[in-house]
């Protein structure tokens, strides 16, 4: 199978029932990809799959084939620098254990790259399969503003 995985077409050949967590974790060796319960609740596993979040639990790694798949290790800078929505949640220490962060930080992505003037529904939406057990959210949707008022800021500057 070819599956682009964070800019890079990779080839690579996998069962039947591979997961798709498991073929990024085991076969990729992309470990920010975390499994927490297996059976899509608590939204530990979320990558973005064409832009759109996923459970890779949930889905076979067959599925991706000539797909395109971002992981949290995809979201960082050539240099190792974080992006807009990476900065948000440490500015506002929205990770304690960091368990959900990397699932937490792709459904945000997904929220921030694709619609325009979020609702406070859209939001709830956007993190609403995700799971997490430290923070209470508060910080999590101080995460979010701060992304979101980044992305606006980065949008009017004008180009050079």
């Amino acid at each position: 199978m070819d599956v682009d995985v964070n800019g890079e077409v990779r080839r690579c050949e996998t069962t039947g029932r591979t997961s798709l967590a498991d073929f990024l974790r085991d076969a990729l060796g992309l470990t920010g990809t975390h499994l927490g319960c297996e059976q899509g609740v608590c939204g530990a596993c979320t990558v973005l799959l064409d832009g759109q979040p996923v459970r890779s639990c949930l889905m076979l790694a067959a599925q991706a084939d000539g797909r395109s798949v971002t992981t949290v290790e995809g979201l960082s800078g050539v240099d190792g620098e974080l992006n807009p929505v990476q900065e948000a949640f440490c500015g506002s220490h929205a990770l304690q254990c960091g368990f959900c962060t990397p699932g937490m930080v792709l459904a945000v992505q997904a929220l921030v790259e694709n619609v325009p003037e979020p609702t406070d529904h859209d939001i709830d939406e956007a993190i609403g399969g995700n799971i997490c057990r430290c923070t209470g959210y508060v910080q999590i949707r101080e995460a979010i503003a701060k992304a979101l008022e980044a992305r606006s800021t980065i949008e009017t500057v004008p180009a050079r």
